[in-house]
């Protein structure tokens, strides 16, 4: 990528469960390797990777991207067998946390989102959430870097699954004017909110800052539930920010989350909302 980072994949972290199914692929690429009569440099070569990283592959500590092994499986005639990791590593390549959270997501049928610093994740535009996780400190490096922002963006398939889930997202006006990344990022993002906003199956709604009595002022909150009534919550305010799923928990984020939805501008006054800050870009 433009940052230098190597397209490869991403290095594996220490005590990931997924960490076995990882090393079983770098074996498996080594068998196939071997059997197709070609050292490490000429699979390299032919893949337009480096040697080093392609030892890291076969050791198992550095997870694969799909297309890498999608074209490994042709080089190698390995006859679909490295192919039938391909989901395996697609979910790999994502942060434990981010891959537990989309989970979550994948099954939830209605999700209830509180956002006050900085626009939800699942509203993000990619630009914006590149800029958004360059603020974090301790700074990542540029190989984690573009791995959570990818993590973060495919998080947004959420929004394409059939029957869509039904989404209310409550945003605090600042997280509207705040210029993460510049002026032009923020804009695009605000036009992209626009577009989601216009979903059938999603509420936007803007919280003024003027609008100070409300409980969002103890942080995010965030409800997932499930068809088989069953949900998950958290917020920043209570339960150590652990996601929630004990039913008395979730009765108290709920209460929560209704008086800030009751008390934010309605979806309609806040699509005009936004489209005013963004006229004032």
């Amino acid at each position: 990528m433009s940052d230098g980072v190597d397209e490869a994949g991403w290095d594996v972290e220490p005590g990931d469960e997924i960490e076995p199914v990882v090393q079983a692929v770098g074996r498996l690429l080594r068998v196939c390797r071997e059997a197709a009569g070609l050292s490490v440099a000429e699979l390299a070569e032919a893949l337009g990777y480096g040697e080093d990283m392609i030892r890291k592959i076969e050791r198992g500590v550095r997870i694969p991207r799909p297309e890498l092994l999608d074209r490994a499986d042709q080089i190698l005639k390995a006859q679909g067998h490295l192919r039938a990791f391909l989901e395996d590593m697609r979910k790999a390549r994502y942060p434990k946390k981010v891959r537990e959270l989309a989970e979550m997501e994948g099954r939830a049928v209605e999700l209830l989102l509180y956002s006050h610093h900085n626009i939800h994740g699942l509203l993000q535009t990619e630009e914006y959430a590149r800029a958004l996780l360059r603020t974090w400190r301790p700074a990542y490096t540029p190989d984690q870097l573009e791995r959570m922002v990818a993590a973060r963006i495919a998080r947004k398939s959420v929004f394409e699954r059939s029957p869509a889930p039904e989404f209310s997202f409550v945003q605090e006006e600042v997280t509207l004017r705040r210029p993460v990344g510049d002026t032009m990022v923020l804009r695009r993002q605000l036009e992209h909110m626009l577009e989601v906003a216009r979903l059938p199956f999603v509420e936007l709604q803007v919280m003024p800052t003027a609008r100070a009595n409300h409980p969002g002022t103890g942080g995010l909150i965030e409800v997932l539930k499930f068809l088989d009534g069953t949900g998950v919550g958290r917020t920043d305010g209570d339960f150590s920010g652990r996601p929630v799923s004990n039913p008395r928990q979730l009765r108290v984020l709920d209460l929560r989350y209704g008086i800030i939805r009751a008390q934010a501008l309605t979806p309609e006054e806040s699509l005009v909302f936004i489209e005013q800050a963004l006229g004032e870009l």
